[in-house]
């Protein structure tokens, strides 16, 4: 069994920031990537960034230049940095781990229960 839990949401203004952590808990082995997604209301869920192992860290167009995510993975976390936030960057944000090796084999797909941002004046 493998538990994401993201925290770190919240209520900002435009241009403000907010962090987002997501750590990983269970017999974990391994994770090799990490990632964060964002469903905005009555929109489908979307791939924000990723981040695997020392390869350089994808983020979607529309937040490249603002968001950074990093990880630890001593701690199994990780985070989304983002800066310069804009209305439009509202949404329910998810934390994914698409594979983690556990004790017990390996785990698919699994999900954070989504931590709320709303960027509002």
């Amino acid at each position: 069994q493998v538990q994401l839990v993201e925290s770190g949401g919240g209520l900002v203004q435009p241009g403000g920031s907010l962090t987002l952590s997501c750590e990983a808990s269970g017999s974990i082995l391994r994770i090799d990537t990490m990632a964060w997604y964002r469903q905005a209301p009555g929109a489908g869920r979307e791939l924000v960034a990723s981040i695997t192992g020392n390869y350089p860290p994808y983020y979607d167009l529309e937040v490249k230049g603002r968001f950074t995510i990093s990880r630890d993975n001593s701690k199994n976390t990780v985070n989304l940095r983002m800066n310069s936030l804009k209305p439009e960057d509202t949404a329910v944000y998810y934390c994914n781990a698409p594979e983690v090796i556990t004790t017990n084999g390996r785990i698919s797909d699994t999900w954070g229960q989504g931590t709320q941002v709303t960027v509002s004046s």
